[in-house]
């Protein structure tokens, strides 16, 4: 007698409440074509015309609640989407490695979130998997029930009596440890990168395309420099640049806190979670199945304020996951050690993160999380404070010898400048001279940020960590297991100078990472410390 099959789970429609939020995003997505109907119904006498426009974005919004549903079965989850052109986007279940999820304003002010369901692969926009939008007393279950063939959420079943009714935060938190958390005072390291530039740049591109320099240049006060003083023209200039960098500085520090504020990092052994956002709230899952490492970035000017950025290097994810932002050098080496030295340990990964919090005491309760000042002191090797080893005398050779050649091009422009149109100016060779000494501090910061490590792990994986850059410095901690290749790679300069570029080949993060101007001698004896048994090719 054949088993009858299982029956089918029904479609489900999101939450009637994105009637409110649909009609909205879309007018949002056709500003300007709503603007020129209202001029075009003002100037026609008839402003009836310009409501046509409004009522049929927003009746295209309205259609598309009706027109999405989802399901979720035993095997696959499925939506079905398009209201000209049908298509269904089917996940098998077991294909689900991430469950996110965002709430912008207008999404939190009506109780409801965007759950985004990840692969491991990069999609197309077209292509993600989002359900926009759900009850948020739902989501915890809804999430528990996508990644329960991962063990991620052992407590947090469907059809408990708690689960409906506890928020998505509250959920991730209960029985894991807070390895990072964001402070107001951070704040002051945003205008330190280039996220203000990459704000205010668009902008001023935008502007530039209308006629605004023209604006600017045609002005009186702008026509009227020349007649000035050299004071008032350099006090303009001066006053222009400050201006600017104030200006770049204020678009940083917001973009920083509408992305960051409430950072909090939880680590339950089985995933790593993060929840941040001021406007949109944003909570991210990561499998730490698929960890394999992490990355301190910091740049030249985070480096110069005691600085730095923390990024995970995992399988299927973003090449930069980053899980802090700018933030003091400390707290990012306390979270990175929590993160790497927790995965050393023999007695497994929720052993682990709980040991490391409380010296083998059971997982801090949520309670006590929210007034935890900071981890616990870390005791043995840190991996994002141990020394390095340099790569000697001719790797430090081969950077000035580099920084020369900048050096030596400006020089041959201005001989063949003074050639051709007579003697220059005896200031203007003073130029090459402060270049120098400034392409020589580099070649020195860049010789001092070179260096790498092999831990040996007596009770985990062999770590291996890598360092370089100067202007944008990484220093990379890689774990043994993660990397599937090597190679040795030798320009013709690096065979006259006795070195070589090793090259950890890995699925995860940036897929390789470089120990770079090693000794040659040491290239093989490298490779052998951190895979045993394999044999670099010379």
């Amino acid at each position: 007698m054949s088993t009858p099959p299982a029956p089918q789970a029904e479609w489900q429609r999101l939450d009637p409440r994105m009637l409110m939020v649909y009609p909205i995003n879309e007018i949002m997505k056709y500003i300007p074509v709503l603007l020129g109907s209202i001029i075009v119904g003002t100037t026609s006498g008839n402003p009836l015309w310009s409501l046509i426009p409004v009522t049929l974005v927003a009746g295209f919004g309205v259609a598309r609640w009706f027109t999405t549903s989802y399901r979720i079965d035993a095997d696959h989850v499925q939506l079905r989407s398009g209201i000209v052109q049908r298509r269904t986007l089917s996940v098998p279940r077991p294909r689900i490695r991430s469950v996110d999820v965002e709430a912008p304003l207008l999404h939190r002010a009506l109780g409801l979130a965007v759950l985004a369901i990840g692969t491991g692969k990069q999609t197309d926009k077209g292509e993600e998997f989002k359900l926009d939008a759900l009850d948020t007393s739902r989501i915890p279950a809804l999430r528990a029930e996508l990644l329960s063939h991962t063990g991620q959420f052992p407590t947090d079943r469907p059809g408990s009596p708690a689960a409906p009714h506890v928020a998505p935060h509250d959920a991730v938190t209960e029985a894991g440890v807070e390895i990072g958390h964001w402070r107001a005072a951070w704040v002051r390291y945003a205008p330190l990168s280039l996220t203000g530039l990459a704000v205010v740049a668009p902008i001023a591109g935008i502007g530039a395309q209308y006629g605004l320099i023209d604006i600017l240049s045609e002005s009186p006060a702008v026509q009227h420099l020349d007649d000035d003083s050299p004071p008032i023209v350099a006090i303009v200039i001066v006053g222009l640049s400050l201006f600017s960098v104030a200006l770049v500085s204020v678009a940083a520090c917001a973009q920083y806190l509408a992305t960051w504020f409430g950072l909090r990092v939880i680590d339950n052994g089985a995933t790593l979670h993060l929840r941040h956002g001021l406007f949109t709230t944003r909570q991210i899952t990561l499998d730490l199945a698929r960890f394999r490492g992490a990355t301190l970035n910091d740049p030249l000017l985070l480096r110069a304020a005691r600085a730095a950025q923390l990024e995970m290097i995992m399988t299927g994810e973003n090449p930069r996951q980053k899980i802090l932002p700018q933030a003091p050098r400390s707290a990012v080496e306390r979270t990175l050690d929590e993160l790497l030295r927790t995965r050393r340990k023999p007695d497994g990964p929720l052993g682990a993160a709980t040991a490391s919090a409380g010296g083998g005491e059971p997982a801090v309760p949520p309670a006590s999380l929210t007034k935890q000042a900071a981890p616990q002191p870390i005791t043995g090797a840190a991996l994002g404070t141990i020394e390095l080893v340099q790569h000697g005398p001719a790797a430090r050779r081969r950077r000035y010898t580099k920084a020369a050649w900048p050096v030596g091009g400006l020089i041959v422009v201005m001989l063949v400048l003074a050639l051709v149109s007579g003697p220059l100016p005896g200031w203007l060779w003073g130029l090459p001279g402060a270049f120098a000494v400034i392409m020589a501090a580099l070649a020195e910061d860049r010789y001092r940020s070179l260096g790498h490590r092999v831990l040996p792990g007596s009770t985990g994986p062999t770590w291996l960590i890598t360092r370089r850059g100067s202007l944008d410095r990484n220093r990379d901690c890689l774990e043994a297991p993660g990397i599937i290749g090597w190679t040795i790679r030798r320009t013709y300069w690096q065979r006259r100078a006795g070195l070589a570029t090793v090259v950890a080949a890995t699925a995860a993060g940036k897929k390789a990472y470089l120990v770079d101007d090693i000794p040659f001698d040491q290239a093989v004896a490298l490779i052998e410390s951190v895979t045993p048994g394999v044999q670099g090719s010379r």
